[in-house]
């Protein structure tokens, strides 16, 4: 099924017909008195904001933990957990294939989140792209395990104000901005695969906070906007928040108990964009006096700044037009299919947000050049 897009060029979905045969029963043989423990455990994403959580949560079970890496990516996350390093890219499956070989669990975390990208194109290669040559080589492998992250941004909003959930009708051209619908074909990739063999099961994080937040994400760039006062005005909107720490132990119990080709929703606690700007301003102790502007000048104010800032300068903008046109619905949400068949049982936000707000004002630097994989003393392959 070939699924075009607006860019000109389009992605080939080809079901792996076969690929995985061998993964149906284990493909890996066993010695007798193999413990689990023993095999590796590969986590893409690790040196990112769930990434880096989901290695910690896994360290805490006794995994031992291998960690997917660029030379160029950040070391401030991983630095401290004295994990082994596989130096490769997603975009290269010959560095996959050696990534994941005596693995036998691997929880593909990575994503290229950008609201905003000078050349779109490297989102779909790293999302969709990555994505598929990645589950190819765990099928090589015989991996017994997949955990592919992909988002709430995939699923359906319904329009009678109900919370989504996973079975709220969805499609491509629901997707606004050239994240979400790679995020959306990618999801599609990992079904394809689950249902050719590879026992992969989805999960779906909602808008994740806390410490950690490295990037940060865009949420997290509302967060540290707001501690400095420079969030005068906001649009009315939703989101559903949740702990990171709530995000990876929820990984791990979809790894432990989720149905394979099933997707579960992560999430929290569905606040409007009023109730987190107000609930940092409570933490930080102070009154920043703020409006509220209608969603279609904000519309206006971020056609023109992209245009501008993006197009023109070829920068990122400060407000992306993709993240002002997500503000258009409330993306509330329900976690009760994770809630009943994963036993997920998240913490009151109000934790993570003043996680948050400690981590950028006591704890966040700025990128540098020192802060490089290539930089750590570890042992990597």
């Amino acid at each position: 099924m070939e699924i075009p897009n607006h860019l000109g060029y389009s992605w080939l979905f080809i079901k792996p017909a076969g690929a995985c045969r061998n993964v149906i029963g284990p493909a890996v043989f066993r010695i007798p008195g193999f413990s689990m423990a023993e095999e590796l455990t590969l986590v893409t994403g690790a040196t990112g904001f769930v990434g880096s959580h989901v290695v910690r949560q896994l360290l805490r079970r006794g995994d031992r933990v291998r960690i997917l890496a660029r030379n160029s990516s950040r070391k401030a996350n991983v630095e401290a957990f004295g994990c082994e390093i596989a130096i490769g890219d997603l975009r290269d499956s010959t560095s996959l294939l050696r990534c994941v070989q005596g693995c036998g669990r691997v929880y593909h975390v990575a994503a290229d989140y950008r609201l905003w990208a000078r050349n779109p194109q490297e989102i779909y290669d790293n999302n969709v792209g990555g994505t598929r040559n990645l589950l190819s080589v765990c099928c090589e492998a015989g991996v017994e395990k997949v955990v592919y992250t992909s988002t709430v941004g995939t699923i359906g909003l319904r329009k009678d104000g109900v919370p989504a959930n996973e079975d709220s009708p969805v499609k491509l051209d629901d997707m606004i901005g050239h994240y979400k619908r790679s995020k959306f074909m990618a999801e599609q990739v990992a079904r394809e695969f689950a249902a050719s063999g590879l026992p992969v099961v989805i999960v779906n994080p909602t808008t994740p906070i806390g410490a950690g937040d490295i990037k940060p994400t865009p949420t997290g760039k509302i967060i540290f906007e707001a501690i400095k006062g420079r969030m005068p005005a906001y649009v009315e909107t939703g989101l559903n928040l949740v702990g990171v720490e709530d995000v990876a132990r929820g990984h791990l119990l979809a790894e432990e108990k989720g149905r394979i080709g099933e997707r579960y929703i992560l999430g929290g606690e569905n606040w409007s964009l009023e109730e987190i700007l107000d609930g940092v301003a409570r933490i930080c102790g102070k009154h920043t006096p703020r409006f509220r502007i209608p969603w279609a000048l904000a519309l206006v104010a971020g056609y023109v700044e992209n245009f501008v800032v993006g197009t023109v300068f070829c920068r990122e903008p400060l407000i992306p037009l993709e993240g002002v046109r997500m503000a258009r619905y409330k993306m509330y949400i329900s976690s009760e299919k994770a809630r009943n068949e994963l036993g997920y049982n998240p913490a009151p936000v109000e934790k993570a947000l003043r996680e948050a707000v400690d981590y950028f004002r006591n704890e966040w630097q700025p990128d540098s050049k020192q802060d490089r994989i290539s930089n750590l003393r570890a042992k990597t392959i």
